[in-house]
């Protein structure tokens, strides 16, 4: 590990900022607002979402990074709130600011021609994206004074970066990769996006909910005891990110396994998520050698569009998400088949139903609680973003990216981001953060890895 992780100090430091500009719509659209829902509140105390594109090809930077540019003038005309501010009503309840004498969006040009894109694109660490993504360590809560949306633009060896930053209590992932679909299509020639967002956030819930919040401190916070909620002096363990690639035919072999013996009750065959979920849920459990006795919480952060009553449509601009959750004793995931790990989580989702989401609502609006964004519990793995967003297929004009990644950003032991593999149909990369010990055993673990 120290050669690797004296590879990734020397790659970071090879990052040179060049400029700093700011990019507004494109034409003036006067001043607008709208008021975050709770749908957005809670993610107020995470950090901005990360993401990475890495691409090769783009020959000249310059002429480039202008392109990219006045595409997202155009883009954010349409999404005009990541041109905005957070802001907050009198009565304390938070909203998206725009007028047309704010700054808009942030972009940073930066150089790394000592780094090639091979550099970038290991399965190991995310320590060496660092100086390539904006907005590390920095809360949702301070888009009170800061760009919604930042954007950096690295020139490479042999290719470029993107690293983007959005505040998560404006947009969850599907709405993340709506933006990103559609300012590659203006990139490409479009003279308009074919699928506009729809901004009525009040639509999916007209409640106000009034928030006292702070600017938050600088010094770290205490963890909460798992057992007693008592405040207890903590250490977060030192954590691996790494990426595992299962091709179609792993894929196809996890579901086929899965659903060899549904259990009774099962109200539909196991879809691939589901299945990809047991399998891994089983992986790391079995990695961080739990006593029979520990729980193991399992987490799934699930788009609510089609759930919702009336059902908000797949452009839905903020965020429509929430985290289910499933829970068991280690000993009792490990000692039961697969398909017993499939069939919780698939009855935790098919019970998130509207009426299940409501409840959730009114309960959080009658005492609202910010969270952290590592406030899911212990042993827990938490699933975020989703094989379904077509993250390759963001072709500025130069081709599809060689890697997709997300940042140092929201990252815990246990998190587990999913994506599109780069080969398509079916293929799922599994991009997980775990404590290094843990990381460790999950390498060696041949079931977890589909070799013989």
């Amino acid at each position: 590990m120290a050669g690797e992780v004296a590879k990734e100090e020397t790659v970071v430091t090879k990052v040179k900022i060049l400029k700093k500009t700011n990019v507004k719509p494109h034409k003036p659209l006067g001043k607008k607002e709208c008021q975050l829902v709770t749908f957005d509140l809670p993610y107020l105390a995470f950090y901005y979402n990360q993401k990475l594109l890495i691409y090769k090809g783009a020959e000249n930077f310059d002429e480039t990074v202008e392109k990219l540019k006045d595409g997202l003038a155009l883009v954010l005309e349409d999404f005009y709130q990541l041109a905005g501010k957070l802001g907050k009503d009198e009565e304390g309840v938070f909203k998206v600011e725009y007028d047309d004498d704010m700054d808009g969006a942030e972009v940073i040009v930066a150089a790394a021609e000592g780094i090639d894109v091979a550099d970038l694109t290991d399965e190991e660490g995310t320590s060496k994206f660092l100086d390539l993504i904006p907005c590390n360590k920095i809360l949702n809560f301070e888009g009170l004074h800061r760009p919604l949306l930042a954007v950096q633009l690295t020139k490479l060896k042999d290719g470029l970066t993107i690293g983007i930053a959005f505040n998560h209590a404006v947009l969850d992932g599907t709405s993340t990769w709506h933006f990103m679909t559609s300012w590659a299509e203006l990139c490409c020639g479009s003279t308009s996006i074919s699928v506009p967002p729809f901004l009525e956030r009040t639509k999916a819930r007209n409640t106000r909910v009034k928030l006292n919040l702070s600017p938050p401190s600088d010094a770290p916070e205490p963890a909460k005891s798992a057992t007693n909620g008592d405040v207890t002096a903590s250490v977060d363990p030192p954590l691996r990110e790494r990426i595992f690639k299962f091709s179609e035919s792993a894929i196809d072999q996890i579901k086929s396994k899965v659903n060899a013996n549904p259990p009774e009750g099962s109200s539909a065959p196991f879809s691939t998520f589901q299945s990809l979920s047991a399998h891994v849920w089983l992986a790391i459990t079995r990695a961080r050698q739990l006593k029979p006795e520990d729980y193991t919480v399992y987490t799934v952060f699930a788009d609510c569009r089609k759930r919702v009553d009336p059902p908000m449509p797949e452009s839905y601009f903020g965020n429509l998400i929430q985290a289910i959750f499933t829970v068991t004793a280690a000993g009792l995931l490990l000692g039961q088949p697969i398909e017993f790990a499939a069939g919780m989580i698939q009855q935790a989702i098919v019970k998130h139903d509207a009426k299940a989401i409501d409840e959730r609502n009114k309960e959080w609006e009658s005492n609202p609680k910010i969270f952290q964004y590592k406030d899911a519990g212990v042993n827990c793995v938490a699933v975020g973003s989703s094989p379904r967003f077509k993250v390759y297929d963001v072709d500025f004009g130069w081709g599809q990216p060689e890697s997709v990644r997300s940042g140092s950003n929201n990252r815990f032991d246990g998190m587990v981001y999913l994506y599109q593999g780069k080969n398509g149909g079916r293929s799922i990369d599994v991009e997980i953060s775990l404590e290094a010990n843990a990381m460790e055993r999950l390498e060696k673990d041949k079931e977890f890895l589909m070799e013989a």
